[in-house]
């Protein structure tokens, strides 16, 4: 980390948040994209929106696409934003990537292929191991995220008391 994050410098906090907010932006479009990607278009499993036609379906997979990529430009634009002023903390960065594409990646098992129903994973007999596997993983992003980030909270304080003068 460096100087510009000191404890005296009064946007400390707004640089540690906004670690966390483009890691969590490029995760969400990270995880969208390679969702979109490898199971919209490569593998043909199912489309963004499925109750509708073909062509439909398409549709709501550009839209789709392109969210994905908003989000990690935007995640990106953060990030170089982070660099330029030398603020970026990877360990805070990594811990918001994981949470943002396993926050993701559970919304979309949850709410789009459950709750919803507008897709499945996958259109099987039995769906109920590929959502398994699918929710599994997004737990194991978020809690190696978190872990991420209170590792990098606890570094920082210590830091903090290392320095400290009194």
């Amino acid at each position: 980390m460096s100087a510009e994050i000191s404890k005296a410098n009064p946007n400390r906090s707004a640089f540690l948040a906004r670690n966390i907010w483009s890691g969590v932006l490029f995760g969400i479009g990270f995880a969208a994209f390679m969702d979109e990607t490898v199971f919209h278009q490569l593998l043909r499993w199912h489309h963004f929106y499925d109750k509708s036609t073909t062509d439909i379906g398409l549709i709501s997979d550009g839209l789709f696409h392109a969210f994905s990529w908003f989000a990690t430009i935007g995640g990106l634009f953060l990030f170089a934003d982070l660099r330029r002023k030398k603020a970026l903390c990877l360990m805070r960065w990594w811990g918001g990537m994981l949470l943002g594409a396993g926050g993701f990646q559970l919304y979309d098992g949850t709410i789009q292929h459950k709750l919803m129903q507008i897709h499945q994973i996958r259109y099987v007999e039995n769906v109920f191991l590929y959502d398994l596997v699918w929710n599994i993983i997004a737990l194991f992003m978020i809690i190696v995220g978190g872990a991420l980030l209170i590792r990098a909270g606890r570094k920082q304080r210590e830091r903090a008391v290392s320095h400290d003068p009194s």
